[in-house]
This record gives C-alpha cells, sequence and structure tokens, in this order.
C-alpha cells in the first residue's frame, strides 16, 4: 500500500501563509500599547494605556463615528434581511422567463466597481434632491447589501426539500405560516451568514459613503481617513485592538454554542 509522501515544505509554506495573514494584526495590537506620545508614534518605545485612556475620552470622535457606522450598518442590514430574503424565497418558488436576467441584475450592485456605484448615487439623490446624510447613506448601504443576503439565502434554498413546504400547504397552513413555521428556520443558518457578510461589508465600506454621506454624518472609515492629514493617532490602533477582541469572543461564543448542539 502506498502512502503519499508529505512534503517537507509544507509546514514551511503554511507558516509563511500564517504570517503574511496575521502580522499586520499583531502590529496593531503592539502599537496600541506604545508609549511614544509624539505625533507620529512610529518608535515602539515602552508599554503604555495612554490610547486606550485617550481612546474613551473621545478625544478625536473615533467613538461617535463608530456608532454612527454600527447604527448605518444595523438599520441598512435590517431593510437588505427582509429585501434580500424574500426576493430570494420568491425566486425559489417561481419560475418564469427572464428569471436568470432578473436574477444577475438583483446581484449587479456587488459587481460594479464602487467608485462608479458612489457617483452614480451621487447623481441620483442630487437629482430627487435628497439631503445627504443617514438617509442616503442608509439607501446606498441597502442597496449593496441586499445582493450577499439574496446570494446566499437562495444557496440555501436550493438544498431545501421543496416538498416541506408543499406538505405544509396540503395539511391547510396559509403560505404565510408555512414561511415562518417552515421555510423560515430551515433557512435561517443562510439569513444569518448574509446578514453577519452585510454587516462587515457596511461597517467596513468607504467609497460608496464619501460619495452620499452628509457634512453632518462621519462614519468610522471616513473618520480615519481624514485624520490621515494630520497624521493618524495610535487611538485607531486602540479602537481596532478592541474590535478583534470582540469579534474573537463572538466567534468562540459561537463555537461553543455550535459544539454543544453537536454534542446534544
Amino acid at each position: 500500500m502506498n502512502r503519499k509522501r508529505k512534503s517537507p515544505w509544507a509546514p514551511l509554506y503554511l507558516t509563511l501563509v500564517l504570517i503574511l495573514l496575521y502580522l499586520p494584526i499583531v502590529v496593531v495590537v503592539l502599537y496600541s500599547f506604545n508609549a511614544n506620545a509624539s505625533r507620529y508614534p512610529n518608535e515602539f518605545t515602552g508599554f503604555s494605556l495612554q490610547y486606550y485612556k485617550a481612546l474613551f475620552r473621545d478625544t478625536k470622535g473615533l467613538l461617535r463615528a463608530l456608532k454612527t457606522s454600527l447604527i448605518l450598518a444595523a438599520c441598512s442590514c435590517g431593510a437588505s434581511m427582509v429585501i434580500g430574503t424574500l426576493g430570494a424565497v420568491g425566486m425559489a418558488r417561481r419560475k418564469f422567463r427572464g428569471q436568470g436576467a432578473l436574477e444577475t441584475l438583483a446581484i449587479l450592485p456587488i459587481m460594479v466597481p464602487e467608485i462608479i456605484l458612489g457617483m452614480a448615487f451621487l447623481a441620483v439623490f442630487t437629482a430627487v434632491g435628497l439631503k445627504f446624510g443617514m438617509l442616503t447613506l442608509t439607501l446606498a448601504h441597502v442597496t449593496f447589501c441586499t445582493p450577499y443576503i439574496f446570494i446566499i439565502v437562495k444557496g440555501r434554498l436550493a438544498g431545501m426539500d421543496p416538498s416541506l413546504a408543499e406538505a405544509s400547504r396540503d395539511l391547510g397552513a396559509t403560505p404565510v405560516r408555512t414561511f415562518f413555521e417552515i421555510t423560515l428556520p430551515l433557512i435561517l443558518p443562510g439569513v444569518l451568514s448574509g446578514v453577519m457578510l452585510a454587516f462587515a461589508m457596511s461597517l467596513d465600506d468607504f467609497v460608496i459613503s464619501f460619495f452620499v454621506t452628509g457634512a453632518t454624518t462621519t462614519t468610522l472609515p471616513l473618520k480615519i481617513y481624514s485624520s490621515v492629514k494630520t497624521g493618524v493617532s495610535l487611538q485607531v490602533n486602540a479602537l481596532c485592538t478592541l474590535m478583534l477582541v470582540f469579534v474573537a469572543v463572538v466567534m468562540a461564543v459561537k463555537t461553543l454554542v455550535v459544539d454543544r448542539r453537536k454534542n446534544q
């Protein structure tokens, strides 16, 4: 019996990949504790919590910008979840001529370059006379967040047995009851996955937000970009470190919950 020989270069290759992936993150975390208080603190001079203290005093307005980004992501993802989920369910239930073209049109916003999409939103909102601010940001984010949820939920529906919904209808359940008691619980993991992806994309977006934001509305990416001209404060690194810790805790809790369900 021939056994495949393991390449001696595999561990080295894996190590290099991990270094490339996680070295920037390690640098961000390390520099968030830098004691160097100069305007351009490129040299690490020791450990200090000064940037965390300044962050919670919000001397740079980073927490206000983060709050705006979180509210924007929550609102846009909530609307996108409803639109994307219902659109995917509707597409899965009915077959009609031109369905492929309509599905392509539904995911078009994530295929178009962001700068073109941002300029298009700018032209449309200006033409209809909308005041730039949270409303225009939310409308723009809903537009490019919905396709992510639509694609993931549609893929989930493709693996779902259609006879389950048909059996529910045969037993006298209304379409609405069938959706909430049969279809939605089965596609819920896909919906949540799509929402998490859309939330991350909304929180991270800069290009489109740059075109449709107002003078009094600043998201976190825009705030960080505007601070580049005067030197990025290491409060940004402190904020990023806290966000990384939060994400790590959420992923750890999710893993524990999934493992516990598997063992039951």
